[in-house]
Order: structure tokens, then C-alpha cells, then sequence
């Protein structure tokens, strides 16, 4: 039994297809390592916003508390008359 030996133009044709398969594979793991990347960021988001969430369920459950209304309005830059506010590292 005689084995037939491939044409030249078969040997291309693999090639450039092993090629465009190595291509394929290298742009398929950047796509995930930038989804992976949107996904941590995500995540960090989610958290700021449930921290947030958090704090504002807080401030709606204590709306009576004397405290908590001081707070809320030192947040917003509000002070008692007279009251003069100094912050560490500013100047003017």
C-alpha cells in the first residue's frame, strides 16, 4: 500500500488555519481577562452602593434621633449659628 503524500497548497491551508486558530485563542483570552477585570470592578460598585444602601436605611429607620439628624445635616455642610468648622490640611 502506497501512501499519497499532500500537496503543498494542503500544507498552506493547515498552517494558516493552526495560525488563525492560535490568533483566535490569544484575542478570546484578552476579551476575558477585560471581562474579568469590568467584573471586579462591578463587584467594588455593588459594594459601594450596598454600603450606601446601607447607611441611607440607617439614617430612614433613626429619622428621630437627634444624633442621626446632626449627622445628616453636618454631611450636607450645615452648622450651628456661630459655629465655625476648621478641617485638618486645608488652609483658607
Amino acid at each position: 500500500m502506497r501512501v499519497k503524500r499532500s500537496s503543498i497548497l494542503t500544507k498552506i491551508v493547515i498552517v494558516v488555519l493552526l495560525v488563525y486558530a492560535v490568533v483566535s485563542l490569544i484575542r478570546i483570552n484578552d476579551r476575558k481577562a477585560q471581562a474579568q477585570e469590568d467584573l471586579a470592578d462591578l463587584k467594588r460598585q455593588e459594594a459601594g452602593i450596598a454600603a450606601d444602601n446601607d447607611d441611607m436605611q440607617y439614617a430612614l429607620e433613626h429619622r428621630d434621633d437627634p444624633e442621626v439628624l446632626e449627622d445628616i445635616a453636618r454631611e450636607h455642610g450645615y452648622t450651628y449659628d456661630g459655629e465655625e468648622i476648621y478641617v485638618a490640611g486645608q488652609i483658607g
